[in-house]
């Protein structure tokens, strides 16, 4: 299994560079909350948007969730690597971006993408340019997204010229 994320063979102190601005890039914008709570559309979700096997109820420590965030984000790392070409091929900054999109919209949902296609293309700056199309929660657009997409768009362009 192929990751950018971690070095060979370590848990948390073996992240790169990448796994590090994932983790920061991705929990800044989903926030830490330790306990089970519902999102905008009412699906239950704790520790950094993590909304599998949550119940109500649930309470998680820090420690947890932090690991939680690290084994999901190398789940949709995976499944975005599946999808892109030439993934290690991307700037750090880019690869980040897509996969806090994937992060937030799922695997699927990002591999049938404009952005995962323009990626494919070699089109970095128009994969960037359409991450903001991805502001809707419930089929309404949610400020918190917008917000999101944008600073994706700008992280995912810092490397383009």
């Amino acid at each position: 299994m192929k990751t950018r994320l971690k070095a060979a063979g370590g848990g948390l102190a073996a992240l790169t560079l990448a796994g590090s601005m994932a983790i920061q890039t991705v929990g800044g914008f989903e926030g830490l909350r330790l306990y089970a709570y519902r999102d905008v559309v009412g699906i239950w979700t704790a520790c950094y948007g993590e909304t599998k096997d949550i119940k109500p109820g649930m309470k998680f420590s820090k420690a947890t969730c932090d690991n939680m965030l690290v084994d999901s984000l190398i789940v949709h790392e995976q499944g975005m690597r599946a999808c892109l070409k030439a993934p290690d091929a991307l700037p750090i900054e880019t690869y980040v971006a897509g996969l806090s999109l994937t992060y937030n919209v799922g695997v699927g949902t990002f591999c049938r993408s404009t952005a995962a296609h323009k990626l494919n293309a070699g089109d970095i700056r128009g994969a960037c340019d359409s991450l903001t199309m991805f502001n809707k929660a419930g089929g309404r657009v949610v400020g918190g997204l917008v917000k999101r997409r944008a600073q994706e768009k700008a992280l995912c362009l810092k490397a383009v010229a």
